[in-house]
């Protein structure tokens, strides 16, 4: 058997349409369904599109991270500088044929390590949508507690996908991060 090497890098330009192709896979779909962080089931149409994904790599307050293996783009997450002391964690995708390997929690690990060493934040926050249950008990179960904040989701803008329902709703989450 072959070893092949993880590697969670930077993100380019170059990575901008497998990027697009992986974020749908795991998000939205049929595709989606074979992992269990999808959000198929409440909804429907794009979760980014190529311009916010651009907007990303050229604002230097924000990082993306991508996971590659084999040359694949298996995974990433984005962390934003929303400056005193907390960054903001989103957009953690991994391909849902990997899923429950332990991908995710490596991609968090290196969304914490980036957000202390590039901004110096003191804590990280998330926002799941509050139907999410077992995507929040998985962020709770990493450290992360919820703040009895909600957020109103963007239910009339298609950027950020269909909704199939009309009650959704934004729960933050936030950890402290360590300081070696």
């Amino acid at each position: 058997m072959v070893s092949t090497a993880l590697t969670i890098r930077p993100g380019t330009a170059a990575d901008l349409e497998p990027l697009l192709a992986l974020v749908h896979r795991a998000y939205r779909g049929d595709s989606a369904r074979a992992g269990w962080t999808h959000e198929a089931d409440l909804l429907g149409g794009q979760r980014t599109d190529r311009a916010a994904l651009e907007a990303i790599l050229a604002d230097p307050a924000q990082r993306l991270l991508v996971a590659e293996e084999d040359g694949a783009l298996i995974g990433c997450v984005q962390i934003t500088d929303k400056g005193s002391g907390t960054a903001y964690l989103g957009l953690l995708t991994v391909d849902p044929a990997r899923q429950a390997g332990g991908l995710g929690r490596r991609l968090l690990d290196a969304a914490e390590v980036t957000a202390g060493e590039v901004f110096g934040s003191e804590r990280m926050e998330m926002s799941v949508i509050r139907q999410r249950l077992e995507l929040t008990d998985y962020y709770r179960r990493r450290g992360y507690l919820l703040t009895g904040e909600e957020r109103p989701f963007p239910l009339d803008d298609p950027r950020f996908g269909l909704p199939q329902r009309r009650d959704l709703a934004f729960v933050v989450l936030e950890k402290p991060l360590s300081r070696a």
